[in-house]
């Protein structure tokens, strides 16, 4: 099967940060958890890998990727136009982008919210609106920062459910999560990375039973 993403490479050093991660893959219908203790990496590796910050070294190839980060920005208009805006910059004639907005924001809760200021939502809501308008550009991999960071056990469903859909779809996912209950609930593979360094990659079932590297053993038993 054939990545939809693929990474060689990839060295990026800011100050005394360095990140360096020999390979990446992401295959469709897979959704990989990105774990490691605050500071090792999670966030630039996404960074790098949806573009958003030039690569120092190595390659990354593949089709279109769609970041969230961990406080997705909203737009100062209503719930609808943000949901719309991605389909918008597409070139999706507006009576046609808002229709599709809103069969999406039905699938995530917010239908009866879309005519009202998107900055009124909740938390939650506001993560659920972001990842509807990330998933209507139709994006072959997503890339998300902590989406459920903060969230309370409802919101925190509903998002790993859109999740489950997206990697359903044949869409790829990468996740980066400090939650470790939720990376055994969804992944299919982890990339545990420490201090800059890809440490272990793996089946998600053989890393949470028998991690072969003594990091991520300590990482997992909160010794890290």
């Amino acid at each position: 099967m054939r990545p939809l993403l693929e990474a060689e490479g990839l060295r990026h050093r800011v100050g005394g940060f360095g990140l360096e991660v020999a390979r990446f893959q992401v295959f469709p219908g897979e959704i990989l958890a990105v774990l490691g203790p605050s500071g090792s990496g999670k966030t630039t590796l996404l960074r790098l890998l949806s573009g958003l910050l030039p690569l120092q070294a190595g390659r990354v190839e593949g089709g279109l990727r769609a970041y969230l980060p961990q406080n997705p920005p909203l737009l100062r208009r209503s719930v609808l136009e943000n949901a719309a805006f991605g389909l918008y910059l597409k070139g999706v004639p507006r009576k046609e982008a808002r229709k599709r907005a809103e069969a999406l924001l039905s699938r995530v809760g917010l239908k009866d919210k879309a005519r009202q200021p998107a900055h009124l939502l909740s938390g939650g809501e506001a993560v659920r609106l972001a990842l509807a308008r990330t998933l209507l550009v139709e994006p072959e991999v997503l890339l998300l920062d902590e989406p459920t960071a903060s969230l309370d056990p409802g919101n925190t469903a509903q998002i790993e459910a859109l999740l489950r859909e997206a990697a359903g779809e044949g869409r790829g996912v990468v996740l980066a999560t400090h939650d470790l209950f939720q990376a055994r609930r969804l992944a299919h593979r982890v990339l545990f990375l420490y201090l800059g360094e890809a440490v272990e990659e793996a089946p998600a079932e053989r890393f949470f039973q028998a991690p072969k590297d003594p990091r991520s053993r300590a990482f997992l038993e909160g010794r890290l």
